[in-house]
């Protein structure tokens, strides 16, 4: 975080020493020190007395430490989206192709274990999609933007809102078609 940095960096621009500084906002000068050096920070009433004695907005004090904890939260949020998709996407591909596998080789238990695949497989797919309505994202380009890190502007922004319904509509089509396509195969091996 950049904090510590910036009370540095005021402090020395006011040429005050530690002491000095921790005398005007009422702190001792080892604590002057802990925060400089990033090892805890000021509570809100030190921050506001900080921006007084170094005649600066609280956001420009805090500013970078501000700009930090956005870019952390975001790659967080990246992370956990990563994860969904990877978990979602090995269980869409179990559920597919291990139906007829379990039912030639286990019956009915075969069919209790597919259905709670699907089960887990539902289970992800709603956590994806309370995710990406959290965070607004739907179309194909939103969620690649998302998963770089990135932002789209507001005109495109508005663009892809207009495209969510056709692409929703392909998505499950193809969906569909993939399931059928991999039955059929999978009916004929095991034949």
């Amino acid at each position: 975080m950049e904090l510590g940095k910036q009370i540095k960096k005021y402090r020395t621009d006011k040429q005050f020493s530690q002491e000095q500084l921790a005398e005007r906002i009422f702190v001792s000068r080892q604590t002057i020190s802990n925060w400089e050096n990033d090892k805890n920070y000021p509570d809100i009433k030190s921050l506001l007395l900080l921006s007084e004695v170094f005649e600066i907005s609280l956001d420009d004090l805090v500013k970078g430490d501000l700009e930090e904890m956005k870019k952390q939260i975001n790659n967080e949020d990246i992370k956990e989206f990563k994860k969904l998709d990877i978990i979602l996407t090995i269980c869409f591909i179990l559920v597919i192709v291990t139906p007829i596998l379990l039912l030639k080789m286990l019956g009915f238990v075969g069919i209790a274990i597919w259905v709670a695949l699907y089960a887990l497989t539902m289970f992800f797919a709603i956590r994806t999609e309370r995710f990406k309505k959290k965070h607004n994202i739907q179309t194909y380009r939103e969620i690649t933007a998302f998963m770089n890190g990135d932002s789209i502007s507001g005109t495109e922004k508005i663009q892809e809102t207009t495209k969510r319904p056709y692409q929703k509509i392909l998505c499950v089509v193809g969906m569909g078609i993939v399931a059928f396509v991999v039955c059929i195969i999978m009916g004929f091996i095991l034949k």
